[in-house]
């Protein structure tokens, strides 16, 4: 069974624009779904395989930067290109600023859409198994027991097991047992890649 082709939302009042980017990216392999407003967009319940957003700037409700705002808001990560018939410079530093794949003029040539969706497809996988391999070490820390957290959050911060085991007011072999412990359950060969994966999902050295 194949995987299904990247979804490409389209939003944009024209509709001979809405059917024309339709035609040209499901021609291309890819699942075009159309919106004639941000509004439209917004109520949508949203579809969690891989894609993009092409993005008209001048929408009649709320525009695309109030869109790429409103997205941001809701921590709905979605790469998006911005198409504009009236772009202006100060609106693209902006979008761009705020995480834009692209701004293109149109009309827009054919070939250049495509790339910038191929970008933003791309960027769009790696968000998201960057986001899984978080998530997958996040799962297996809350495994740890609150001990081995300690230890594993002053591991972190270089210190050796003696100094852990005084800090902590415990026996270093105690501490190479936490810290086992933790290297075990988290998955990591060796204390570089623990402290690698500790900082991967935020582990800090507690406050003083």
């Amino acid at each position: 069974m194949s995987e299904r082709p990247p979804i490409v939302f389209v939003v944009d009042d024209d509709a001979s624009v809405r059917r024309s980017l339709a035609r040209l990216l499901k021609a291309h392999a890819y699942q075009p779904q159309v919106f004639a407003s941000a509004q439209d967009f917004l109520q949508h319940e949203g579809d969690y395989s891989p894609g993009c957003l092409v993005l008209d700037l001048q929408l009649p409700d709320l525009s695309g930067l109030d869109l790429q705002a409103e997205l941001a808001a809701a921590d709905r990560a979605i790469p998006i290109v911005f198409i504009s018939g009236h772009g202006d410079i100060p609106s693209s530093v902006r979008a761009m600023k705020a995480g834009a794949v692209d701004f293109l003029p149109k009309p827009v040539r054919a070939e250049v859409l495509l790339e910038a969706v191929r970008a933003a497809v791309a960027r769009d996988l790696r968000e998201r198994h960057s986001r899984e391999a978080v998530d997958a070490v996040a799962a297996r820390l809350n495994t740890l027991t609150p001990r081995e957290r300690e230890v594993l959050a002053l591991v972190v911060t270089g210190k050796l097991n003696k100094q852990i085991a005084h800090e902590l007011g415990t026996t270093e072999k105690t501490v190479k047992v936490h810290r086992s412990r933790a290297m075990h359950k988290l998955g990591a060969a060796s204390v570089a890649e623990l402290v690698r994966l500790a900082e991967k999902v935020g582990i800090h050295p507690p406050e003083a």
